[in-house]
């Protein structure tokens, strides 16, 4: 957590991993993000995975360090106090359609420097997920290497879609900081997804060849990298991406002369070339198998450290979470946030590191309605006999007292 962001508060309605990812980074910035809830939570609020007790462990993770305020969506007061909110901020993060109580358009009426960052599924208004608009993009049916598509389990457009709605904010506040404008930024997931295929070169591809790629299992396109499985049984990957590793790799593993062999049977020659050593993997990659299918993991990792070799075991998810480098000596984590679900474990803080700032433990995500009365006071200074009947009409929600 750092303070880069302090003095910038923004409304956040929003749900699943897209949108609240937004406002996730803002927070861990040092942004005062206010996330408002449906009272009782919202339709992500008990998100597998979820504890014994009924804490979804997926929101308590991307909710931390944000402000929480409950109302009662369904009744029109509430709604019209959650216009004035976004109004007196002045930000919006929100994945509620375009034409809404709160479009930019209607909010912006008696705002007009208002910064809104609306999550979209398609352009048009249709709706998206993750998981439709990976199927859409192409990605799925080059995994693997059977006839069927395969699905990655990460949802990587979700957070491509977070971290860019996060960037567009930043970019959208800096123009209003010299103009004084506004900005509505609709940002598709599926525009997001195109967009980042286009970036990697696919759209190009595919146009240029007429073709989609061979599937390649867990081999890297155009370069040598692959999945390999020691005498006892481990599986790495290994990557060459350059000279300078393709080296490092031949000379770890002692497989020059084979390497000479085959370049000489087939008229080639591997230097300086990572399409020629591609387009010839078939046998380099039966020349460093057997090599490697000799030797067990550990020795096979000290030398291939020694010799400056990118490679890595394969780890199921429980060992990534007992692996020191990754989580437990990482200053990236922390232990001892007041977590909603009462579960202590290590939690993520801001991913990027900044020598010289301070940085501060992950904070504990809300209750939900915890700051309903902090929010209304100091945004909107209501005072606490107003607020008390909001709570007693049912339209403003706190975390297990009634009464403010």
């Amino acid at each position: 957590m750092y303070d880069l962001l302090k003095g910038v508060t923004l409304v956040e309605v929003s749900s699943f991993v897209a949108s609240p990812t937004v406002g996730l980074y803002f927070a861990q910035m040092g942004a005062e993000v206010i996330r408002v809830d449906q009272i009782g939570g919202g339709q992500d609020f008990k998100r597998w995975p979820m504890t014994e007790g009924g804490d979804s462990l997926s929101w308590e993770n991307l909710n931390r360090a944000k402000h929480s305020l409950a109302l009662d969506f369904a009744k029109p007061e509430a709604r019209d106090l959650l216009a004035r909110l976004i109004r007196s901020v002045g930000m919006l993060v929100t994945n509620l359609p375009v034409g809404g109580f709160l479009s930019h358009e209607r909010l912006a009426q008696e705002r007009a420097d208002l910064i809104s960052v609306r999550v979209m599924g398609w352009p048009d208004g249709g709706i998206a997920l993750d998981y439709t608009a990976n199927a859409a993009v192409g990605y799925p049916v080059l995994t693997g290497e059977g006839p069927d598509p395969v699905n990655h389990v990460m949802p990587a457009w979700d957070l491509l879609t977070g971290a860019y709605g996060a960037f567009a904010l930043v970019a959208a506040l800096r123009r209003r900081e010299r103009t004084g404008q506004g900005s509505e930024i609709r940002l598709p997931l599926t525009d997001v997804a195109a967009g980042t295929v286009a970036n990697m070169g696919r759209v190009a591809e595919v146009l240029y060849t007429g073709k989609d790629r061979e599937r390649l299992g867990n081999a890297v396109y155009g370069t040598i990298g692959r999945d390999f499985l020691t005498r006892d049984g481990v599986r790495i990957m290994i990557v060459a991406i350059n000279e300078r590793q393709w080296d490092r790799l031949v000379d770890a593993l002692g497989i020059g002369e084979e390497i000479a062999a085959i370049e000489h049977a087939r008229g080639v020659s591997f230097s300086g070339d990572d399409g020629v050593r591609f387009t010839h993997r078939d046998a380099i990659f039966a020349s460093i198998e057997a090599r490697i299918a000799a030797r067990d993991h550990d020795d096979l990792a000290a030398a291939l450290d020694a010799a400056g070799v990118v490679h890595t075991r394969y780890q199921t998810m429980v060992d990534t979470v007992n692996d020191p480098k990754l989580v437990g000596d990482n200053p990236l984590f922390s232990r001892g946030a007041d977590n909603p679900s009462g579960f202590d474990y290590p939690a993520a803080g801001a991913f990027a590191t900044l020598p010289g700032e301070q940085r501060r433990p992950a904070a504990a995500a809300p209750r939900n309605g915890e700051h309903s009365k902090a929010v209304l006071t100091d945004h909107l200074d209501l005072s606490p006999s107003e607020i008390a009947r909001l709570v007693n009409a049912g339209v403003v929600g706190m975390p297990n007292d009634p009464t403010p």
